[in-house]
């Protein structure tokens, strides 16, 4: 996947995730993605590469880092709990698709039980 797919794939399946928030608070050179006013997505360029940055579990982060060669920690953010998503072959729609509910899961997750139930309805 290339850089312009690997931000215009990104950018899609966060808009389509209920309750999503696409802002600028960074400047204009960051797209940030939210939910329940945490950031689960960021978009940007670092030394002329696009990067997606991600929230990701520690271990699956880890075991990501070693299958793909895209996946990286993540670029000025906790390496721990963030992963960088770089354009390359082994990085495909799906798997974006998979790393981007992961992380908006993972925001959620972490929010008060009333707003969980009013982000996932029926969840």
């Amino acid at each position: 996947m290339d850089s312009k797919t690997l931000a215009a794939c990104a950018q899609q399946v966060a808009l389509e995730l209920p309750f999503t928030e696409h802002c600028w608070p960074f400047g204009p050179e960051y797209d940030v993605f939210k939910v329940g006013g945490k950031i689960f997505m960021l978009m940007g360029v670092a030394h002329g590469r696009q990067h997606v940055s991600l929230k990701s579990d520690p271990q699956k982060s880890l075991l990501n880092q070693q299958i793909y060669r895209g996946i990286e920690p993540g670029y000025h953010l906790n390496k721990k709990h963030w992963i960088s998503v770089y354009a390359a072959e082994d990085i495909t729609p799906e798997l974006m698709a998979d790393l981007v509910n992961d992380s908006w899961h993972l925001v959620v997750d972490k929010l008060s039980k009333k707003e969980q139930k009013r982000l996932r309805p029926g969840g």
